[in-house]
C-alpha cells in the first residue's frame, strides 16, 4: 500500500487527509516506462547466421602455404615480373674521346700587360673552310626532341599572333638589331678608352634600335678591360669545327670568352641561357687550339642585354664549369658526326 497525504479546507480550517492507494498503480516502472526500441539486428535470421558461424569455426585450416599459393598463381596467371629498384643513378653520357680544353703548348695567361688593338680574323668561306661546320650549325642540328618541341611551339604561337609575313619581319628585325648591337659594342670596345674613363656627363648617342641595349650593358662594360679579340674567327683543326667569337677580354681581372646576347625576357639564371654555355666552351676550345692566338682561355662570360635598358645579367663561367660544358660540347659534336 501507498499512503497519499493531501490537505483539504473544512470551515476555513486546513485539515490533512490521508488516502491509501495500491502500490501497483504508482509503480516507478509504470511512470518511467518508454516504448522499446527495436534493434536492426533483431530482424536478422539468427538460425541462418549461427549455422554459418559454426561452419566457419569448425572448418579445417588449409594445408596450402604462401609458396604453394604463389606456385598455383604462376601456373594460372604466369610468373610475376618484379621491377628492379634502381640502386644507382642512370649513367651520365661521357664523350668517347675526352679531348683537352686547354693546349699544353700555350700559356694559360700572360703576366705581360696587353696592349694594342684587339685581333680580328675575318671569316673566309673559300677553299678549305667550306666543309668545316660552324658551332652554331652543330648546336642547331643536335637539339634534343624536347628543345625542338618547344621551339616549334613558340614559332607556331608567334605565327598565330603575327601571321607568316609578320613573323618573318619580326625575325629579320631581331637579327638586324643583334647585328647592330654587336657593331656598336665593337666600336665602343676598340675606341681605346675604357667605360670607366668616360666622364659621367658624356652620354654617348647610339642608334635608337640599340640605345636600350647599350644602357643595359653599361655597368658590365665598367668591368671589361684588356680586350684581345673581337668578332674573330677561331678554328679547331683536330675536331674540325670553327666559329666567330664575340669578344675575348678581361672581366673583373679574369680573361674570358665573352658572348653578348639580347633578350626580350629576363634571364637571371644561367639555366635560362639554354645552350649558350656550350657555345662559349666550344669557342674557348677552338681558340686554345688555334695557332693564330698565342694565349688560351679557360673561363667564359655570357651577357644578356635588354632592349628596355634594364640592367643586363652577367653569367660568369668558371674554369670548372667550362670543363663540364666542354664535355657536353664534345658529346654534341659526336652526335653531329654520327648524323653525317
Amino acid at each position: 500500500m501507498f499512503i497519499l497525504k493531501r490537505v483539504v479546507s473544512v470551515g476555513g480550517i486546513m485539515v490533512p487527509q490521508c488516502t491509501s492507494l495500491p502500490l501497483r498503480n504508482l509503480s516507478a516502472g509504470h511512470c518511467l516506462r518508454s516504448p522499446k526500441r527495436h534493434s536492426p539486428y533483431s530482424l536478422t535470421n539468427s538460425d541462418r547466421y549461427s549455422s554459418l558461424v559454426k561452419s566457419v569455426m569448425s572448418s579445417r585450416v588449409s594445408s596450402q602455404t604462401p609458396e604453394t599459393l604463389q606456385a598455383e598463381d604462376e601456373h594460372i596467371y604466369g610468373p610475376v615480373v618484379k621491377a628492379q629498384t634502381p640502386t644507382t643513378r642512370p649513367e651520365v653520357r661521357q664523350p668517347k674521346i675526352l679531348h683537352p680544353l686547354l693546349n699544353c703548348e700555350k700559356t694559360l695567361e700572360t703576366e705581360e700587360p696587353e696592349s694594342g688593338l684587339p685581333v680580328r680574323i675575318l671569316f673566309n668561306r673559300g677553299q678549305e673552310r667550306t666543309s668545316v661546320p660552324s658551332v652554331s650549325r652543330i648546336i642547331q642540328q643536335t637539339l634534343s626532341p624536347e628543345q625542338i618541341f618547344y621551339l616549334e611551339r613558340w614559332k607556331k604561337r608567334m605565327i598565330a599572333e603575327l601571321g607568316e609575313d609578320g613573323f618573318k619581319e619580326y625575325s629579320q628585325n631581331l637579327f638586324r638589331q643583334g647585328k647592330l648591337f654587336h657593331s656598336v659594342l665593337e666600336e665602343t670596345l676598340t675606341s681605346g678608352t675604357t667605360w670607366k674613363d668616360k666622364h659621367p656627363s658624356e652620354t654617348p648617342e647610339y642608334p635608337p634600335e640599340v640605345q636600350g641595349y647599350m644602357e643595359s650593358v653599361s655597368h658590365i662594360l665598367e668591368d671589361v678591360s684588356a680586350v684581345r679579340a673581337i668578332e674573330s674567327t677561331v678554328q679547331h683543326d683536330t675536331l674540325n669545327y670553327l666559329g666567330i667569337v664575340d669578344c675575348v677580354a678581361r672581366y673583373r681581372g679574369v680573361l674570358c670568352v665573352i658572348d653578348w646576347k639580347t633578350s626580350e625576357k629576363p634571364k637571371p639564371f644561367l639555366s635560362n641561357t639554354y645552350d649558350n654555355p656550350i657555345q662559349v666552351a666550344a669557342y674557348a676550345g677552338a681558340l686554345n687550339s688555334d695557332g693564330n692566338y698565342k694565349y688560351q682561355v679557360d673561363s667564359g662570360l655570357i651577357v644578356v642585354a635588354y632592349k628596355d635598358g634594364s640592367p643586363a645579367h652577367a653569367h660568369q663561367l668558371s674554369s670548372e664549369l667550362m670543363l663540364e660544358y666542354w664535355k657536353n660540347w664534345l658529346i654534341r659534336l659526336e652526335e653531329f658526326v654520327e648524323q653525317r
